[in-house]
């Protein structure tokens, strides 16, 4: 029995069909998600999810969100998404790069507010570039 797996955007459907297996980024570290799962309501952390259907594996990057799972349907609704395959794989390792040097910056500048938004951009960067095959 298959997974019926939806991953919702603001601005667009990024994933709706079955899959065999799906790992989520939660907010208290991967979850894995096969048929027959108990029901689950998640809060979901910025990451890469990945989706196993046909026996591929297939890497969405994710904005944070939440997912819900019940009676074999997996629910992900997201503050933004990216399908793996649709990322530039050296945009993002430079964007990655960019990311890491800003946030090197804000950790010696002392201020907490420039510190949490370049460990968000630091975040966003790693899972676009890990969902684009730059790292593991």
């Amino acid at each position: 029995m298959a997974l019926t797996v939806r991953v919702v955007a603001p601005d667009k459907t990024i994933w709706d069909a079955e899959a065999e297996e799906v790992i989520l980024p939660s907010t208290t570290g991967q979850l894995g998600i096969l048929s027959g799962h108990a029901p689950l309501l998640t809060a979901l952390d910025t990451g890469v999810m990945r989706v196993r259907a046909d026996k591929t594996w297939v890497p969405i990057a994710l904005l944070g969100g939440f997912a819900e799972v019940e009676n074999n349907e997996v629910t992900i609704l997201v503050n933004a998404a990216e399908r793996g395959d649709s990322i530039d794989k050296e945009e993002a390792q430079t964007a990655f790069t960019q990311a890491q040097e800003g946030f090197a910056k804000a950790q010696q500048s002392g201020s907490r507010q420039e510190f949490i938004k370049a460990t968000q951009t630091l975040k966003r960067a790693r899972a676009r570039f890990q969902a684009a095959g730059g790292m593991i």
